[in-house]
C-alpha cells in the first residue's frame, strides 16, 4: 500500500481577519475527510490585525514574509513539506466535495507534472457577478490564465522543476500560469468561490479593466514593480 500523500496548503495573507475564518473552516476536515494528511502554511506580509491568532487558533504555521505576495507564496511553499501543494487566497473558498477532487487529481500519476485550478464562483447574487464570472472561464480556457482566485493544485516535484513563484508584487500567478503552460494547466470538477467585496467596491467594470491594462504592460515587457505603482 503507497503511503499517504501529503497535501500542504499555502495561504498568503494581510490583514485577513474578516475572510480568512471562513476559508480556514472550508478547509480544516480535511484530513479526516479522505485519506490524505494535510497542513496549513499561512504566510503573513505584515498584518496588524487579529489575522496571527486565527492562524494559531487553526494550528497553522505561521510566518512573517516581507516583499508582495510573490514572496509570500514563495516563502510559504519553501516553509512547507507535502509533495502536493495547494495555493488558496483567503478570501477563496472550496466548496464541498473539492477535497476528493484534489485527491483523485494527486493520486493520478499523469497529473504529476500538471496543475489544476478550482470553478470561479463570486459569493454575489448580482448579474454582474455572472458576466464576470463566464469572464474568467473564458480566460482560463483560451488563454490558460486562471490568475489566483480559484486556487493552484500542483506537485512539490513540478512546482520545484519550474523554479517556483517568482518574488515579486503584481502578477505572480499570471507568471506561473505562463510557465506551467497551457496543456499542462487542467480545470477542477470542483468549485471555489470568492469574496466579491473587491469588485463591488472596485467596479465590475472598472477592477478588470485594470487588471488587463495590467496584464498587457506585462506582456510587453514592463517590470511589475512599476506595473504594481501604476495598479495602485
Amino acid at each position: 500500500m503507497e503511503p499517504a500523500l501529503l497535501l500542504s496548503i499555502v495561504i498568503p495573507t494581510f490583514n485577513a481577519e474578516r475572510e480568512l475564518p471562513a476559508t480556514l473552516e472550508s478547509i480544516s476536515q480535511i484530513g479526516g475527510q479522505t485519506g490524505f494528511p494535510s497542513e496549513i502554511v499561512i504566510a503573513d506580509g505584515g498584518s496588524t490585525d487579529a489575522t496571527p491568532a486565527l492562524a494559531a487558533r487553526a494550528k497553522a504555521a505561521f510566518i512573517a514574509v516581507p516583499g508582495g505576495r510573490g514572496a509570500q507564496l514563495a516563502a510559504g511553499a519553501g516553509a512547507s513539506v507535502g509533495d502536493w501543494l495547494l495555493f488558496l487566497h483567503a478570501d477563496t473558498r472550496p466548496q464541498p466535495g473539492w477535497n476528493h477532487v484534489a485527491e483523485a487529481f494527486m493520486m493520478d500519476a499523469r497529473n504529476r507534472f500538471r496543475a489544476g485550478y478550482f470553478r470561479f464562483i463570486l459569493n454575489d447574487g448580482a448579474a454582474a457577478a455572472r458576466r464576470l464570472e463566464r469572464l474568467v472561464h473564458w480566460r482560463c480556457r483560451v488563454l490558460a490564465l486562471p490568475y489566483g482566485d480559484p486556487g493552484l493544485l500542483i506537485s512539490r516535484q513540478f512546482y520545484d522543476l519550474l523554479g517556483g513563484f517568482a518574488e515579486i508584487q503584481l502578477l505572480d500567478d499570471v507568471d506561473m500560469a505562463r510557465r506551467i503552460g497551457r496543456k499542462r494547466l487542467l480545470p477542477l470538477a470542483a468549485a471555489a468561490v470568492t469574496s466579491a467585496e473587491r469588485y463591488q467596491q472596485g467596479g465590475y467594470w472598472l477592477r478588470p479593466a485594470k487588471n488587463l491594462l495590467c496584464l498587457g504592460l506585462y506582456l510587453v515587457g514592463l517590470p511589475p514593480h512599476l506595473i504594481s505603482g501604476l495598479y495602485e
